[in-house]
């Protein structure tokens, strides 16, 4: 399979090598930064694109990644819909939940072709605890805790264009939520506070929230995130039931554990940076959405996914301005 790459930035080429490592051509790229393009091209291979229709309208292309920046994605994702392409498109689907929807009403029934970029479905550790949570290893869910914390915070010029954090990182922690739930969230708390930086509040963001759903059947969920964690990127999720608890922890850089005469044990470090932690989650996500369109299955992470996702981080900023309960519809 063939694939066009609309982006060349950090994003992208973490794409890139998914696609090549997944068995997949990469036919072309595209980025309004040529020279990006060149380079990208340059390293994993294709023609450079004039422009986005270009890649729509090349033959060869059959499946279109879009990994450029969040305003654009609903415009390309209509277009390469409309020009027969399947769609893998980075999270999220858009900053806003209403255009979300116009987008959903515009590609019909082909939203259920488009793979949506939550790359923490597919970390070994999150999907083997899924597969216990199934096999009801605990029994029934009587709680959730997802811990999501940044080394440190991205620069203001991008957290001041990122939608805010809750719909730039803790919607990766909203999709892990409703996956592990099994059911959707119809009630959100969120609070949100400045405690790292001036310049995030100043911005108009917050670098330290805590959120709390309800589903109708009564099961709670916390999720904390926080855009510095000085001992590195801490990913860590615990399922919590009626015969016990499902725990992934964070994976460490190495399996090396030090221990000394002076009483010295030392393991070692965490990752501190996101590709790191979820470089295999990432290639694997590609693997799942070739499989599923050679198999003719609808993907493992459906519009639908990014959407409800979106719609829960809209109610989190609600939350926080309103200081109060945000009812969420199960549909």
């Amino acid at each position: 399979m063939r694939v066009a790459l609309l982006g060349a930035g950090r994003i992208a080429e973490v794409h890139a090598r998914g696609i090549r490592s997944a068995g997949a051509e990469l036919a072309g790229v595209y980025d309004l930064r040529r020279e990006a393009a060149e380079a990208a091209a340059g390293r994993f291979g294709g023609e450079v694109y004039a422009d986005v229709e270009a890649a729509l309208v090349d033959p060869r292309v059959e499946a279109v990644a879009i990994a450029t920046p969040t305003d654009t994605h609903v415009d390309y994702l209509v277009r390469a819909v409309a020009a027969g392409k399947h769609v893998f498109c980075e999270k999220p689907i858009d900053l806003s939940v209403a255009r979300a929807l116009e987008c959903r009403d515009r590609i019909g029934d082909a939203a259920d072709r488009v793979q949506i970029g939550f790359n923490r479905r597919f970390d070994r550790t999150f999907a083997r605890l899924r597969e216990r949570l199934g096999e009801g290893a605990i029994g029934r869910i009587e709680n959730l805790t997802i811990i999501s914390r940044d080394p440190a915070p991205a620069p203001i010029s991008y957290l001041a264009s990122s939608g805010g954090i809750l719909k730039d990182m803790t919607i990766h922690d909203f999709d892990m939520a409703r996956l592990i739930l099994g059911e959707e969230p119809v009630e959100v708390f969120a609070t949100g506070s400045v405690l790292v930086d001036p310049a995030i509040g100043e911005a108009g963001d917050h670098d330290s929230i805590s959120v709390v759903m309800r589903t109708a059947s009564g099961v709670q969920c916390q999720i904390l995130n926080t855009r510095r964690c000085a001992f590195g990127y801490d990913q860590r999720i615990e399922v919590f039931g009626e015969k016990g608890s499902l725990r992934a922890e964070n994976p460490l850089v190495d399996e090396l554990r030090v221990n000394l005469a002076d009483g010295t044990d030392m393991r070692s470090r965490l990752s501190d940076f996101f590709l790191d932690r979820y470089i295999d989650a990432f290639a694997a996500q590609w693997v799942s959405f070739f499989a599923n369109l050679w198999a003719g299955r609808p993907p493992a992470v459906t519009f639908r996914d990014g959407l409800r996702a979106l719609e829960l981080a809209e109610a989190g900023n609600r939350s926080i301005a309103e200081r109060r309960v945000i009812e969420v519809p199960a549909h």
